[in-house]
């Protein structure tokens, strides 16, 4: 309704100020532009007001002006249009009478009558857009929130990412499925619990931090890295500490298993 209005009233102030019975035959009537006081105080208050509403509903966050809403200074500035338009109806000449003796002046032209009517129009749904609850939502939706996606997750065929093709190497899974065969689910969950050795079934990680992969033998010198955004398979436990696979096929224990996340 707002936007209607808007453009009801920019077609208005092209039309006729004024209107008289007596003017003679062709004379032309100024528009709305002829008058600055009108064209101000009517015709463009009336349609930056407007356009204040309507992006004031169309942000969901929209910036403030002096501590207001963009929607507030809109629905006072339409206010304040109509305002204008009503007093230049009740008289159109203004300070114009108050020359020479003739009587009456031009009355409101078909231009200054329609602009009364947009500008009230325009007033009546800017005040009426934050009390009716049907007019409160903004015109656009919000963004949706971007879907969680588990640590250190990879592009799709990728080293790393499960359910995709592996190099060869020990205990590579097949695309969709992990070590062992099982469906693999596709959404990491964050410090799953670890199932116990005896029902250990092999899965994938990947760690918060680069934490060392030390050799299977219980040499104290690291033979990798695990870094993260890196998916690693998990092929054994013992204990608290796991038997990882790396990348180029190498098996290690990782001894610090805090923080981790399972694909």
């Amino acid at each position: 309704m707002v936007i209607g209005a808007a453009v009801l009233l920019f077609i208005a102030s092209f039309l006729d100020f004024y209107s008289s019975d007596g003017a003679p035959e062709g004379l032309e009537m100024p528009s709305l532009w002829g008058s600055g006081p009108v064209l101000m105080g009517v015709v463009l208050a009336g349609i930056f007001g407007a356009a204040l509403v309507v992006v004031g509903r169309g942000l969901t966050q929209a910036p403030k002006v002096a501590g207001l809403e963009l929607g507030q200074v809109g629905a006072a500035l339409t206010v304040f249009a109509a305002w204008s338009a009503l007093g230049n109806i009740f008289d159109p000449a203004s300070a114009n009478n108050n020359f020479g003796a003739s009587g009456d002046g031009p009355d409101a032209g078909i231009g200054l009558i329609l602009a009364l009517v947009a500008t009230l129009l325009m007033a009546a749904a800017a005040i009426a857009t934050p009390l009716v609850p049907a007019l409160k939502g903004a015109l656009l939706p919000a963004p949706r929130p971007a879907a969680p996606q588990p640590y250190g997750a990879q592009p799709p065929g990728g080293y790393g990412y499960p359910g995709a093709q592996q190099p060869g190497g020990y205990g590579q899974p097949q695309p969709g499925q992990p070590y062992g065969g099982q469906p693999q689910p596709q959404q990491a969950q964050a410090q799953a619990p670890q199932p116990p050795a005896g029902d250990f079934s092999p899965f994938w990680f990947a760690v918060p931090v680069p934490r060392p992969l030390f050799a299977e033998d219980g040499s104290p010198t690291p033979i990798a890295e695990l870094a993260p955004g890196t998916w690693y398979l998990a092929v054994e436990q013992r204990g608290a500490a796991l038997v990882a696979q790396t990348q180029d096929g190498r098996r290690g224990v990782l001894q610090d298993t805090s923080g981790i996340q399972r694909g």
